[in-house]
């Protein structure tokens, strides 16, 4: 009986085995048929748009540096893609693992839409696996004669639970490899690189919790290093046109528009554009008064596509992350929303620490993360790294938060990733270091080597990890205590603050199974 069972349980594996070997073909030799004509970034003009001319006298002014501005503010992450995009007379690339279809992603939609009517050429680049919901408005994008939309690693099914499960268990290797990158590009002379997708929650339109996110916008050299890693991507192997995919019906443009016209139009968009508008840091980008800083290097760098494929080891973006991190002399401060070390990860930063260089880390509390399970592959790693003396400091969902971009919302998450080295030098980016961003996931960011752009982001951080804003760990007898200085008089916690028993006991479970490499 026990043989027959054993049999039985081979040729069903046999059979996945040779079924997934099949689908994996036929997958390549449809990728193969439908790839779509490679494109490049259009070049740019001294004098032809509205951005050519606000920016060429800057750049001009900096010769063979880039400009970098810090953009925190969610209502300014908002208006300088909005601006850009209104201001657009030739190109927008932009690519995406996250659009919403919300308040916000919709008025981007329309942005796009007026500027693709303008006669500007929009090429969207998403990600796939978010992407499903989106199908209908996507084709209707795709259908006007100057966007173009594409998508990396996409399935082929687009509909239906059955096909698209059955698919995911015959691909689920090469589907569990996803693009992460941000990038948004106007006229190749502004691009904005960082870790903010399209969405209510990463624009302060969010009624429950808005996420602390951070972008670097770029002038000069950046944004053709920027403009190289989307064309890079959008002419790989792994990305497919859409109308490759989907159809749209006849009518699905002209709906399109009279939707995102409503959207414009709410109840909801009359008092968020009021904001926007009336925000310091919109009213200074209006007026070209956007503080900016022109670091000696400012370099952009991306996992190369065939990173989706698993190929490109030599060029993932952790080969140079990890040298930039491990060159410190005096601190490095990390921010990683989703922070899982790993053993590996505890035994690096435990040598920065036996080299005497101070190591501080600002991820999300339990109370504050907004995805469980990377907390539970992040909990077990906490002792070890305080005991090396890594400061750990867990930002609250809520608390004296003074963010203009919470205004409105009741909550917080970090989503945030960056770090500053020896007050010198940084990254601001997609990446987090967490095992998904070294190894499946491709991500990009921006390392810059400057004091000024390197203080301003250690500010953040300390802003970010006082009292009002983040629990502070340590141990008591070899136990963790969560150290709470926005109440008075200051509390300890023996346990995970701020959410129940059940949660709690949620993370313990997930600790228990071998999920840490998909984290």
């Amino acid at each position: 009986m026990m043989a027959r069972k054993l049999r039985l349980l081979g040729l069903i594996l046999l059979t996945l085995v040779i079924a997934s070997l099949v689908s994996l073909y036929s997958y390549g030799r449809f990728a193969a048929r439908v790839h779509g004509p490679a494109t490049q970034a259009v070049p740019i003009a001294a004098n032809a748009t509205a951005l050519d001319r606000a920016i060429a006298p800057l750049t001009e002014a900096h010769p063979d540096r880039s400009g970098l501005g810090l953009v925190s503010d969610n209502l300014d992450a908002f208006a300088i893609r909005a601006l850009t995009a209104q201001a657009a007379g030739r190109s927008l690339d932009l690519q995406y693992y996250i659009w919403h279809d919300d308040l916000t992603g919709q008025l981007l939609d329309r942005e796009l839409l007026r500027a693709a009517d303008r006669g500007v050429r929009v090429r969207l680049l998403l990600d796939d696996m978010n992407a499903h919901g989106r199908d209908s408005l996507l084709v209707a994008l795709d259908q006007h004669p100057n966007i173009e939309v594409r998508m990396f690693n996409p399935s082929r099914n687009r509909a239906g639970f059955l096909g698209r499960g059955m698919e995911m268990l015959l691909r689920g290797v090469s589907l569990n490899r996803r693009m992460h990158n941000k990038a948004w590009i106007a006229d190749g002379r502004i691009a904005v690189v960082g870790g903010r997708n399209i969405g209510d929650e990463y624009f302060d339109a969010a009624t429950d919790t808005n996420f602390l996110d951070l972008d670097a916008a770029l002038l000069g050299p950046a944004v053709r290093q920027t403009e190289a890693i989307f064309d890079a991507f959008w002419n790989s192997g792994s990305v497919i046109p859409l109308h490759a995919l989907a159809r749209a019906d006849e009518n699905a443009l002209a709906e399109l528009r009279a939707d995102v016209d409503k959207a414009q139009r709410s109840r909801r968009a009359a008092p968020y554009l009021k904001r926007v508008e009336n925000s310091p840091g919109v009213r200074a980008f209006v007026e070209g008064q956007m503080p900016l800083h022109w670091p000696a290097s400012t370099q952009v760098h991306s996992d190369p596509p065939e990173k989706g494929e698993g190929n490109g080891g030599d060029g993932w973006l952790i080969n140079r992350l990890v040298p930039a991190v491990s060159g410190a002399r005096e601190r490095v401060w990390l921010i990683s929303p989703y922070f899982v070390p790993g053993r590996d990860g505890v035994t690096w930063l435990a040598g920065l620490r036996r080299r005497g260089v101070e190591v501080g880390v600002l991820t999300n509390s339990l109370a504050a993360t907004d995805v469980t399970a990377v907390h539970s592959g992040y909990a077990p790693y906490r002792v070890p790294l305080l005991r090396e003396g890594v400061k750990l400091y867990e930002l609250m969902p809520r608390g004296a938060q003074e963010d203009s971009s919470l205004f409105g919302s009741s909550g917080a998450s970090l989503h945030t990733k960056a770090f500053v080295v020896d007050g010198a030098s940084g990254f601001v980016g997609s990446f987090n270091l967490d095992p998904r961003s070294v190894s499946l996931n491709t991500e990009m960011g921006v390392f810059f080597e400057d004091a000024d752009t390197a203080a301003e982001l250690a500010q953040r951080y300390r802003d970010k990890t006082s009292p009002a804003h983040s629990y502070q760990l340590r141990l008591a007898d070899g136990k963790l205590r969560w150290d709470d200085g926005s109440v008075t008089p200051p509390r300890t916690w023996d346990h995970e603050p701020g959410v129940g028993l059940w949660r709690r006991g949620t993370v313990k479970v997930l600790e228990w199974l071998p999920i840490e490499s998909q984290l």
